[in-house]
């Protein structure tokens, strides 16, 4: 049985914090309590931070990246490898990536997985968008770096035939260091990093499944 508060206040803040993924409401209560304790400007400094970060952040027009701008940091930079281009699942991913230093490329961020059982199909994601990028021309190289799971592969799939009119583009992933049904967000940097440099064709898979 849920635990409830005379003051409503106290019940109203618990319970949106409660909602945060990871939080229960003996956390979020621990959390309330705790910023009871601070000072009103140090409180008050949280909450318009996080009311200016849901205003103001967009992402980014061409690979979906959390941006301040129409394009992201990764894509105006021009030290960066246009050629390439990294396909990753979310934002956090990019973020693991990065954290190798062993990626110079762009990036296209899904913002999700083919999954039919949660109801999510290929018009979910930003599939269409992906393939428009690689028949503007200038990509020689699709990493897919979706997690070794189910709908990763579903996902890597898919991606692999709507990219077939594309001959010329070539189409790997990431070297299975990234153990099956692992979420690449939880990898470890050395196996990520080890991963991206020694990706491999995509279509080399089937050739090892038959």
């Amino acid at each position: 049985m849920e635990q409830e508060f005379e003051s409503s206040l106290l019940e109203n803040a618990v319970s949106a914090i409660s909602q945060l993924p990871g939080i229960g409401r003996k956390t979020a209560l621990r959390l309330v309590l705790h910023m009871l304790k601070q000072n009103e400007a140090d409180v008050t400094a949280l909450g318009e931070a996080i009311i200016k970060l849901r205003r103001e952040i967009r992402y980014c027009n061409v690979c979906h990246n959390i941006s301040e701008s129409e394009v992201c940091p990764i894509c105006s930079n021009p030290s960066r490898d246009t050629s390439t281009v990294c396909v990753v699942e979310n934002v956090k991913d990019v973020m693991s990536i990065e954290n190798t230093h062993q990626y110079h490329g762009l990036y296209h961020v899904l913002g999700g997985l083919i999954s039919p059982m949660n109801g999510v199909g290929p018009q979910d994601i930003e599939i269409d968008s992906l393939v428009e990028r690689v028949k503007q021309g200038g990509i020689s190289e699709i990493i897919l770096a979706l997690s070794a799971t189910m709908e990763g592969d579903t996902t890597n799939f898919y991606i692999f035939r709507r990219l077939a009119p594309y001959p010329d583009v070539k189409i790997t992933m990431l070297a299975r260091g990234v153990s099956v049904g692992n979420e690449i967000e939880y990898t470890d940097e050395l196996t990520l990093g080890r991963s991206i440099l020694n990706r491999t064709l995509f279509s080399d898979t089937f050739k090892e499944s038959q």
